[in-house]
């Protein structure tokens, strides 16, 4: 009884990260279940996580956690996902018919090793694709040779090819945000006295009133600081006042429980820094029906996108940026000195606002996969058809969806070791798991980072010093591209610590007394 006790404690736990990372405040949780089936796991432990994860999302029918929804409001709920589904089938297959695309080559199947199209773990089997584009090769055929030339010349000519073929291109115009303070609390995270503050940031919409668009952010930092101090921003979910996560399974044969270990917000706490946290649903919902509300659908005053227009992924960056011109007015915060964090999707949302917006000082690219830091000529776990089909391609511009059609991965003009060239010189820690994390492609993402170190070096910066793919919990973060892989699953949990000892490199220590 013991062990299986301690398994559901610690599938509970799974459970609630699993929430953290995929349900928004505008989001119904029965779209979440598509991530499920993605992550490769036995037959046992997925159906385990399946009834845990449905005994969890029947507690989210209580609204304002605590107020049950009737069975008629639980049947609207019900009838607004299949709705929701619906209208992402048909703006995606919309989408198709703008590129002329009749059908697409199916994913990779994660969660059945004897299907047709099963993931591909294989080294032998992985890259088809060999030849990577040069990032220090103008489209001309001239080489690149000096810093000027990078910035100048090269680095413009791959952001148009990321803008057009990949992410999106951003609207000119885009509206102002105003930020309103919403409270302002002064709290206890563990040890540490923090004062926390929450936001809104109100887009104007006066261009399309028919929608809004209003950014959830929350920004923490040290009651005793003296003055302002570096700032860690994940894009995340702010859980209501009260929320706790279940705790871990108790210890074995009587043994004294051991003292929790510290969150990745008490870690910066405790080097001085503070931590903020904004909601990507608040600024783009997660799901192609959702692309005519949000950011995206007040620019397109309600229509649909064409097929050069900006995803999600571009979305929640401008929304991070538009978090960033706040930071730049707050005194608790040094706005020289914050960085951004996300998993997963939220991932690939990091590596591209880092990209894209230099005031950034250092990126955390937990699990990105496919569409985050993972080369796409990979065939290693999650593929680019993955992300072309109907549950993500609203990630991407419409135009990413010909490389899984009549396009292959090696049409695309750019690949993502020069996604990490867009950050460049500025330090960005890649990182992945390895039991269970199979899917992101730890080896892929790394042998991306080590292709990005030619334009580290032209910028007077260092690489990863290696090609050679590390053993699993060895940290390479000696230069400013930083790569770790962790013993452990879908998470980024274990590597915050050599995160923050790598942005110690590079960020103002600060001291925090604690608070008994």
């Amino acid at each position: 009884m013991t062990v299986i006790k301690n398994f559901i404690c610690q599938l509970t736990s799974n459970i609630c990260h699993l929430l953290y990372l995929h349900v928004t405040v505008n989001e119904s949780i029965l779209l979440s279940f598509t991530d499920l089936k993605k992550i490769p796991m036995s037959p046992l432990y997925r159906k385990t996580i399946v009834f845990l994860f449905s005994a969890v999302a029947v507690s989210q029918s209580f609204a304002q956690f605590g107020q049950r929804l009737s069975p008629q409001d639980s049947i609207r709920r019900k009838q607004t996902a299949d709705s929701m589904r619906a209208l992402t089938e048909a703006d995606h297959q919309m989408m198709m018919d703008m590129l002329h695309i009749t059908s697409l080559r199916p994913g990779a199947n994660g969660s059945d090793p004897k299907a047709p199209n099963a993931a591909n773990y294989d080294e032998a089997k992985a890259n088809p694709f060999a030849n990577l584009p040069d990032p220090l090769v103008l489209n001309n055929g001239k080489k690149v040779t000096t810093a000027k030339m990078w910035w100048s010349k090269r680095r413009p000519e791959i952001v148009e090819d990321f803008d057009r073929e990949i992410y999106g291109r951003v609207p000119k115009d885009l509206p102002r945000v105003t930020w309103e303070l919403i409270s302002t609390t002064n709290e206890m995270n563990g040890d540490f006295a923090v004062i926390t503050k929450k936001l809104k940031g109100h887009v104007d919409n006066s261009s399309y009133p028919q929608v809004t668009v209003d950014i959830d952010l929350s920004v923490s930092t040290p009651a005793n600081a003296t003055g302002p101090v570096p700032v860690i921003m994940e894009f995340g979910f702010i859980f209501p006042a009260g929320f706790r996560p279940p705790a871990g399974p108790p210890p074995a044969n009587g043994a004294a429980q051991k003292p929790a270990e510290p969150s990745w917000q008490q870690q910066l706490l405790a080097k001085g820094w503070g931590y903020a946290i904004i909601v990507p649903g608040s600024i783009q919902a997660d799901n192609g029906a959702g692309l005519t509300q949000g950011i995206i659908g007040l620019m397109n005053k309600g229509q649909h996108r064409k097929p050069d227009d900006w995803g999600a992924l571009r979305a929640w960056a401008w929304g991070a940026s538009r978090a960033l011109d706040y930071f730049e007015t707050d005194k608790a915060v040094d706005a020289k000195q914050v960085g951004i964090e996300g998993h997963s999707r939220y991932g690939k949302a990091t590596i591209v606002t880092m990209a894209y917006d230099p005031r950034f000082a250092i990126a955390f690219v937990s699990s990105s996969g496919e569409g985050g830091a993972k080369l796409h000529r990979r065939n290693a776990g999650e593929l680019v058809e993955n992300v072309a089909g109907s549950n993500e391609y609203h990630w991407m511009a419409g135009n990413f969806i010909k490389y899984a059609g009549p396009l292959n991965w090696g049409d695309m003009p750019v690949d993502s070791h020069e996604l990490i060239d867009l950050c460049a010189p500025r330090p960005v820690f890649i990182s992945a798991g390895e039991k269970g994390d199979g899917w992101v492609d730890a080896r892929g993402m790394f042998m991306a980072a080590a292709a990005a170190g030619p334009v580290y070096k032209l910028l007077g910066k260092k690489d990863m010093g290696t090609t050679e793919f590390p053993h699993v919990e060895t940290p390479l973060i000696d230069g400013e591209i930083a790569f770790r892989q962790h013993t452990g699953p879908h998470t980024p949990v274990p590597n915050w610590p050599t995160f923050i000892r790598f942005s110690e490199h590079y960020f103002k220590l600060k001291t925090v007394t604690k608070t008994i």
